[in-house]
């Protein structure tokens, strides 16, 4: 137990040490089909940190380009939290932010149910086979921003590499819907599926994820699926640069820099909206997953980038995750930013490939 201990202390550290360590990285970590396989034990190694992946000798040189050349192109453009949403919205969809337009996927189709508020709009993309399993998405976008139909490419993506049906929940919005109504719609979208998958994809092996806001959202439907309906058979969750914690862990709140796709003012600027009151529920693990029980929860990948402001609430929740008897494997990027998986780098093209082999293992093996 004390070597344990002083494992994930190491990790944890590693914050304090940022300027004073070196060296290159080196992560110690099984493969997404060992981490699936149901006849391993849970295991501390996927757990290992090298507190040198989060120095800044450990960023690679394109990486570095990268991120200098996406900062001025950022700051060139109004902040998020300078424009309502409605205004984030419209930009967004005209295609005059820095991230272009929408792209849509010719495989996409959208089934309508009922959800809690009304009509809920599922997208689903299909690969060209009967899929091995099915992957439930959900969108970042801070609670705030985002649609289901705006992740068609690397839903599409994932649906051929990883041979699954991917079901992207588009679930209302906040401020218009502050939580819990974004929480509800995706335990009301899992709901559906479980109940459904079979005869709409010939499978019922379930698997999960979401990216930021919609890993948050993810980690919370794990937790109410289980409590609520008593559905504890999810295969694998893919919890992308999430946020666990909504009103801030230390890296949140020690966050100085502009520029690399989330800033403090931002932050708070989609917290505020997502609450809808001057005071945050942390005691619910509805909208703070990090507080909630983890007992029955899947295997995790767990992914996040060293200039995320988010790092800390990846590190606590994959710690927990594990601690919980679940198995969790932990992949940090050195010098990824917010959202860095989006971008056209080696590091995000790695990055994805490791999810669609997570979640393809963790279908193929049941």
């Amino acid at each position: 137990l004390e070597s344990v201990y002083a494992e994930t202390h190491r990790g944890f550290e590693s914050h304090s040490l940022r300027e004073r360590r070196s060296g290159a990285p080196e992560l110690l970590s099984p493969t997404a089909a060992d981490l699936v396989s149901p006849a391993r034990a849970p295991r501390v190694r996927a757990m290992d940190i090298d507190p040198a992946v989060f120095t800044d000798a450990a960023i690679p040189d394109e990486v570095r380009v990268f991120n200098a050349e996406l900062r001025a192109t950022l700051l060139s453009f109004p902040r998020t939290s300078d424009l309502t949403p409605e205004e984030n919205r419209a930009a967004r969809l005209e295609g005059d932010g820095p991230f272009g337009p929408v792209i849509h996927s010719d495989r996409a189709r959208t089934v309508t149910i009922e959800g809690p508020g009304g009509d809920l709009d599922l997208r689903i993309i299909e690969p060209d086979d009967p899929p091995a399993g099915v992957y439930v998405h959900i969108h970042g976008g801070g609670w705030v921003l985002g649609a289901a139909d705006h992740a068609d490419v690397r839903n599409e993506d994932m649906a051929m590499a990883a041979d699954v049906a991917v079901v992207s929940i588009d679930y209302r919005l906040a401020p218009e819907h502050p939580f819990p109504a974004g929480v509800e719609d995706c335990v009301a979208g899992a709901r559906w599926i479980i109940d459904n998958a079979s005869a709409e994809f010939g499978t019922e092996r379930l698997t999960i994820g979401g990216e930021s806001a919609g890993a948050n959202l993810a980690a919370a439907v794990l937790q109410r699926s289980r409590d609520d309906f008593g559905y504890t058979s999810w295969l694998g969750a893919n919890l992308v640069f999430g946020v666990y914690l909504p009103t801030g862990t230390p890296s949140v709140m020690a966050w100085d820099l502009d520029g690399y796709v989330l800033d403090a003012d931002t932050m708070d600027w989609f917290r505020h909206h997502y609450v809808g009151s001057d005071e945050a529920p942390i005691d619910d693990p509805s909208f703070a997953p990090l507080y909630g029980d983890l007992a029955s929860m899947p295997p995790a990948l767990f992914t996040i980038g060293t200039l995320d402001p988010l790092v800390d609430d990846t590190l606590f929740m994959a710690t927990r995750w594990a601690a919980s008897g679940a198995e969790a494997l932990l992949e940090v990027h050195p010098g990824g930013v917010h959202a860095f998986d989006a971008f056209d780098t080696d590091m995000a093209r790695r990055a994805r490939a490791r999810m669609h082999e997570f979640i393809g293992a963790a279908v193929a093996r049941g």
